[in-house]
């Protein structure tokens, strides 16, 4: 690329678009979704590019298209194409199949298969020429997650002297649990050749110095806890904790909105004078839905002064349609649940509302509007903003959040929510059972509490806090807003 001003090179996995086919004709469609909230008007304003696979996985070329509707969007496009066996061995195998359980503690599902290893260095050294061939000395190059974490070393390896920052969105296992990966020193090596590795939380952060102590003895840790450098190999890294948030102004905005209050107003309709119970999750198994629906059934069995008087509406989210593992779970949740409403069921109360699709966002916020309670207990968890997002679409400050203590947002979140062990599900249930009976000063309480640190922590100070410790300032967001009506 030729000379020009300083700019941020975002490189993902998967670009923020869709390409969606009609008859011969294709065309890209924007995604949505919190990064692409923040990452697009800094993109804009600094003439940025956005890197990642096209999702189509045919190995087909479709720069001409990207080309031409990057201008629309406002900034660059750069499309990485990968054949259907990258696909399986570097995504399906290895990223999904090794990464994603291994760093989530299910060992037992963890596949460790040479040839998978291999294609991810390979596509990781893809994705650096990609950088290579998009940017200019003096650019800063962000890789997002898990998929890429070498993308960092493969660049130094062609030669390319560029600021490279890492985020990690997953949660990072503890020593004893990394180490069992045949690679785990070769990942470890791979990210310290970023220039600042970014975790979700103070755990995380706690999890990945104790492996390089572990992995490399002669490295040197030094510095306050929340900002530490690690010097390696003639390299110095720093290491800090970021969690990631929403865009709390954007869900609160919504929620307010008049097409979401009629929305929400015939949901609770349909279910008149009941208190609402809700649960949103991708079809995962690290994210507690069976643990979750056990925990209502106990509910059930212990406390039937609430039987016709509450409603669990549980939305699961289709994901890997394709891979046997997930089409076997979500028969069993199918399962499940019909059982469940099976025992309990009676005159025209159905305890359980099943809803197994995409949501629309205006669906989505309206469910969190009119929900007494969010019920979001995953196994394991980076941060989940599902519970942000619920938070931020409690306009009427009356909602009450049960949250798992091992999800992320814990952290911050942990002492105006009910905090659970999703695996006691017994306990689960009986903080259900309080949330039922929760008085409203004590309600109203805790969700603006919540509501004042999903408002103050929202996804444009992470990104400004990232970028300020990458050494490429932001000024202040326009869009961050500084109402304090909900401390």
């Amino acid at each position: 690329m030729d000379e020009k001003q300083s700019t941020i090179v975002i490189v993902s996995n998967r670009l923020p678009v869709k390409i969606v086919r009609t008859g011969k004709k294709s065309e890209l469609i924007p995604g949505s979704g919190g990064l692409v909230t923040a990452f697009a008007p800094v993109l804009r304003d600094r003439g940025g590019i956005w890197i990642g696979w096209d999702g189509d996985a045919s190995g087909q070329s479709h720069k001409k298209l990207f080309t031409k509707e990057s201008t629309a969007i406002g900034y660059l496009l750069r499309p990485v194409s990968l054949t259907p066996l990258e696909v399986q061995l570097y995504y399906e195998d290895f990223s999904n199949g090794t990464l994603w359980p291994l760093f989530h503690d299910f060992l037992d599902r963890c596949q460790f298969q040479p040839e998978t290893w291999d294609m991810y260095c390979s596509v990781n050294k893809k994705f650096a020429h990609a950088v290579a061939n998009n940017s200019n000395p003096g650019d800063l190059i962000w890789v997002q997650d898990y998929h890429l974490m070498l993308v960092g070393k493969c660049c130094a390896e062609l030669g390319i002297k560029r600021k490279t920052v890492f985020f990690l969105h997953i949660p990072f296992p503890p020593w004893d649990l990394f180490m069992r990966l045949p690679w785990c020193k070769e990942i470890i090596d791979g990210i310290l050749h970023y220039d600042l590795i970014g975790f979700q939380t103070e755990r995380d952060r706690w999890n990945f110095i104790r492996c390089v102590r572990r992995l490399f003895p002669g490295a040197l840790v030094s510095g306050p806890q929340r900002s530490q450098l690690i010097e390696y190999d003639g390299r110095i890294t720093r290491v800090g904790a970021f969690p990631i948030s929403i865009d709390f102004e954007g869900f609160n905005q919504h929620a307010s909105s008049q097409e979401v209050a009629d929305e929400a107003w015939y949901i609770h309709e349909r279910l008149p004078e009941r208190k609402l119970v809700l649960g949103v999750d991708r079809l995962d198994y690290t994210k507690g839905i069976l643990e979750r629906l056990k925990a209502f059934e106990i509910l059930l069995e212990k406390y039937p002064d609430i039987h016709d008087k509450i409603n669990f509406i549980q939305v699961v989210v289709p994901s890997r349609t394709n891979v046997k593992e997930y089409q076997e779970m979500k028969c069993t949740i199918d399962e499940t649940v019909g059982r469940i409403n099976g025992r309990f069921t009676h005159h025209d109360w159905v305890p359980i509302h099943y809803i197994y699709r995409n949501v629309s966002r205006r669906e989505l916020v309206a469910y969190y509007r009119t929900s007494e309670i969010a019920l979001i207990t995953p196994l394991k968890d980076g941060m989940n903003l599902i519970a942000k997002e619920y938070c931020a679409s409690s306009v009427e400050t009356d909602g009450v959040l049960i949250l798992s203590e091992f999800a992320g947002a814990a952290q911050q979140m942990g002492k105006s929510s009910l905090l659970v062990n999703p695996f006691h599900v017994e306990a689960v249930a009986d903080q259900l059972h309080k949330a039922y009976y929760m008085d409203e000063g004590e309600r109203k309480s805790r969700m603006r509490k919540l509501r004042a640190e999903v408002r103050r922590n929202n996804i444009f100070r992470w990104m400004e806090h990232f970028l300020s410790a990458a050494g490429m300032p932001l000024p202040k967001p326009h869009s961050t807003s500084t109402d304090s009506s909900d401390d």
